[in-house]
């Protein structure tokens, strides 16, 4: 599969000076609600409308959305206000219904993404269709996933695509609903530089408050658009209410943020930026020489273990390890969810050597 420049035309064609800001609320409600805040945004940086018409929910006896019945109130607030208009999809009669009712974007939610038939379901009815296609990220942090997914619309003949980076869950605890993961993000991008990311914070924060924080970092990081949650009263939402902002705090927040430029072109720039990358490749070939050393500790300590018949996991001495680390590294500017990140990785690496001892 080749991304190519002509697999995000739909983007460049909508001939935006800023990034592409998708918004509205997270489930259509009721025809007013729709058309209360489809207006707010109608003279703002939002060019696509969204709504979701189908809700799926972790548990049953939620609100599941208003279903087909919402889709003539979408069509009425794109000839309203000109935007385009855009809704998830899970089945193969979700896409027809929405396809019947004109919608410019459809995109496939993170509980759909993880399972290949049901993408490949949606594909093979929106073969060779002129509609803009999102992915969002599968809820477990699963790249090979998420790729997977579009290939599957690649195949179908679908030229319009876009990922939606909207987080992955996690069991450990985090001050995120769905914990950015931003390294996949930067896998994708490398891979496929050609194609257009969107990212969701919404959803990874699940809190109002922190939904402009991750959207600067998501605009640093060179994305080309945002989705978000947008609701005239979000106290009052059916669904997910606390990550929905209020149109004025959308159009505040596109005030504030500051969009990066991809490079600067001064030598100026070339110089410090070129003397400071070759210091991190420094300490960088310094911290692969250091794991390497450490590595081959860990193998000594698995060959005194297996003489000595102990088991590879001593929980106490782990847990003594992270708590040192954890406080040396706020002491070091390192944040506790980086360390945490880290010394995860090595302690995980460190068992594998000393299984492979056991052998």
């Amino acid at each position: 599969m080749e991304i190519k420049k002509e697999n995000r035309k739909w983007l460049d064609d909508l001939q935006l000076n800023h990034p592409l800001v998708i918004a509205g609320p997270c489930s259509a409600e009721t025809e007013e609600q729709i058309m209360a805040v489809a207006n707010e945004l109608k003279n703002s940086d939002v060019s696509v409308f969204r709504a979701g018409i189908w809700k799926p929910r972790t548990r049953p006896g939620g609100f599941e959305g208003v279903g087909a019945i919402g889709l003539p109130w979408l069509q009425k607030a794109k000839a309203a206000t000109g935007l385009l208009i855009a809704t998830e999809v899970a089945t193969a009669e979700h896409v027809k219904l929405a396809l019947q009712h004109d919608v410019d974007i459809l995109w496939i939610g993170a509980r759909t993404t993880v399972n290949p038939f049901a993408v490949q379901e949606i594909a093979d009815v929106l073969q060779n269709t002129d509609k803009i296609v999102l992915l969002k990220n599968p809820v477990n942090p699963d790249l090979s996933l998420w790729i997977g997914g579009l290939e599957r619309l690649y195949n179908a003949g679908i030229k319009k695509l876009g990922m939606i980076h909207r987080g992955f869950s996690t069991y450990d605890k985090s001050k995120y609903r769905n914990n950015p993961e931003w390294q996949i993000a930067i896998d994708l991008q490398n891979k496929f530089p050609d194609l257009v990311l969107i990212c969701d914070p919404s959803h990874i924060t699940g809190k109002r408050d922190m939904i402009q924080e991750v959207s600067q970092q998501a605009l640093d990081l060179n994305f080309d658009g945002l989705m978000i949650e947008t609701h005239c009263t979000p106290d009052e939402a059916w669904s997910d209410a606390a990550q929905q902002v209020t149109p004025d705090t959308l159009k505040q927040m596109f005030v504030d943020l500051k969009v990066r430029k991809t490079s600067d072109e001064t030598d100026d720039y070339h110089k410090r930026i070129s003397k400071l990358r070759t210091q991190i490749d420094e300490f960088d070939e310094k911290l692969l020489e250091i794991l390497g050393k450490r590595m081959k500790v860990a193998d000594q300590i698995g060959l005194l273990k297996k003489e000595k018949n102990v088991a590879i996991l001593q929980n106490n001495r782990w847990n003594e390890i992270l708590g040192k680390m954890i406080l040396d590294g706020e002491e070091k500017g390192l944040s506790e969810e980086f360390v945490l990140k880290i010394f995860k990785a090595i302690h995980q690496e460190s068992i594998n050597h000393q299984e492979k001892v056991y052998k």
